[in-house]
């Protein structure tokens, strides 16, 4: 299991991080590659080409290999702001006190669950059945694309504690994000998928039809919007301003360049309490 200290030792570079002659005032956003990271990157210039006429200042974006290399991005000034997890969260917060700022709504709500996907001709039909078979799950600091789908086997009684997980499956992958888990799965490179309860979206319609859940965790707050520690409270605002006002019905093709939700809400700390005791019962945090 990852420690703090091994979460942020175990970065790498990001797919298109910022130069360190990227030095103009402006606002860098970090996205984490829950989806296929070429489509993520023409979805970054359409946004931030319409936050920088919103905000009235330069605005840039670029993806990074994962939630870790987000969190080390936010650490060294090269974002300010980044979309992620819960979990990468509590960590970023605990490691280098990042700040929440909002939270996405998917079908009027601030939270989701993670489930187990296979395939409906798979013969799965519940955790136990993935004895010795290979699962992929989407990111190692992903709530719903790992904790809490493997936090399933453990109250099912399947596994002790994680660290069993390697002697439960055949394999286990890590894919990157989402779309990268439920791909594996649809395509039969593995026998199960741990994403997002809304990961099947991320699958052809015709694929889509082809998969299903086995199982579900409890709800989890949504993926938040964080800034690092000292970005100014005045640029903190305008940003959330700025957001709240993609809620309309009209923005929703703007919606769909970060990740598609419903809309925005305020977050603060607190929220978070939750996955913060689960992060510490599995040794995430201290």
């Amino acid at each position: 299991m990852l420690s703090r200290r091994g979460f942020l030792a175990a970065t790498a570079a990001s797919l298109s991080l910022p130069s360190s002659a990227h030095a103009e005032q402006g606002l860098k956003l970090a996205f984490i590659p829950q989806e296929n990271p070429d489509k993520l990157l023409g979805d970054i210039r359409a946004i931030t080409e319409w936050l920088s006429d919103q905000m009235g200042l330069p605005v840039s974006g670029f993806v990074t290999f994962d939630h870790a290399a987000a969190v080390e991005a936010l650490r060294n000034g090269d974002a300010d702001i980044s979309f992620m997890g819960a979990l990468p969260f509590v960590l970023a917060e605990a490691e280098i006190g990042a700040v929440p700022l909002l939270a996405e709504v998917y079908r009027g709500a601030a939270s989701y669950s993670g489930r187990v996907f296979v395939r409906r001709d798979s013969g799965i039909r519940t955790l136990a059945d993935l004895k010795g078979r290979d699962i992929a799950f989407a990111d190692p600091i992903s709530e719903s694309g790992y904790l809490y789908p493997l936090d399933l086997f453990v109250k099912d009684g399947l596994i002790a504690s994680p660290d069993q997980a390697d002697s439960f499956f055949g394999n286990k992958f890590f894919a990157g994000g989402y779309q990268q888990a439920m791909q594996a799965m649809a395509t039969g490179l593995v026998d199960a998928a741990g994403a997002s309860q809304y990961a099947d979206l991320l699958l052809t319609p015709d694929q889509q039809s082809e998969v299903t859940w086995i199982a579900e965790s409890e709800q989890i707050p949504s993926h938040v919007v964080i800034a690092r520690d000292g970005l100014d409270g005045a640029t903190q605002a305008r940003f959330v301003e700025v957001m709240l006002s993609l809620n309309g019905a009209e923005n929703d093709h703007l919606r769909a360049y970060m990740y598609g939700p419903d809309g925005y809400v305020t977050t603060d700390a607190s929220t978070y309490d939750g996955v913060r005791a689960t992060a510490r019962r599995y040794g995430y945090l201290k």
